[in-house]
């Protein structure tokens, strides 16, 4: 599994996000803005990233790091 990979399940499951993935074959990092982790909790925002990566979670990918922000947020972050 490649960084390609995990971004484009990501954005195919969670509609509408945006993910950065880097990593080296075997441990990923990834900043994910989606306007639906608004009003969530962080667990509940990882667990909707966990269920667009399904088993690949389990089986193909060994390390991922996950930074998840609404939009406003990422925003916020940019400026500041």
């Amino acid at each position: 599994m490649d960084s390609q990979q995990i971004k484009t399940l990501i954005e195919q499951g969670l509609e509408g996000a945006s993910a950065n993935v880097v990593g080296d074959g075997r441990h990923f990092q990834t900043v994910i803005v989606f306007d639906a982790f608004d009003g969530k909790s962080t667990l509940e925002q990882h667990q909707m990233v966990y269920q667009a990566l399904g088993d690949n979670m389990k089986e193909a990918i060994h390390a991922l790091s996950i930074r998840t922000l609404t939009p406003k947020q990422y925003e916020q972050q940019q400026s500041g």
